[in-house]
């Protein structure tokens, strides 16, 4: 049991990664990860994917003990569910509606081309009336994306 916790904190540490940065990023607390690492509990199975995620591993390498090395570089990243159907956007015409308080005067209501994505943003260009305008937005600040068929 300890062998995945040994992975872990190996992983984090040569990633430069505190407890707390973990923690954070998968949304638990620092004595979570604490336990982890020592081995005195497992992670609960729905976040086995998300620790690889973060550390660039494979569930693999995190549940087995016969893979004993990590090689980040051959490591096949898989992406969530999310950042599949955004990666299926990319190239489309799409319109954006924004959050209430987080609305793009630019954009609104304009068809916008995905032109690719890049952590938590979506980079766009949007074809508005003043000529093409090119923006990195923030997802959490849209509320739904319209993918706008040929000829709309």
């Amino acid at each position: 049991m300890d062998q995945m916790g040994n992975k872990i904190a190996s992983r984090r540490k040569e990633l430069g990664m505190t407890q707390v940065s973990l923690a954070d990023a998968l949304a638990v607390t620092r004595q979570t990860v604490s336990r982890w690492e020592a081995g005195t509990v497992l992670p609960d199975i729905d976040k086995i994917g998300d620790i690889a995620r973060i550390l660039g591993v494979s569930c693999d390498y995190l549940l087995k003990d016969e893979i004993e090395e990590c090689d980040p570089a051959s490591e096949k990243q898989i992406p969530s569910a999310v950042s599949g159907l955004l990666m299926e956007m990319k190239g489309k015409n799409v319109k954006l509606d924004f959050c209430e308080e987080e609305v793009d005067v630019d954009l609104y209501d304009e068809v916008c081309t995905v032109t690719g994505f890049e952590g938590n943003w979506i980079k766009v260009v949007g074809h508005t009336k003043k000529g093409d305008i090119e923006k990195l937005i923030p997802l959490s600040s849209i509320f739904s994306i319209e993918i706008v068929k040929e000829g709309e």
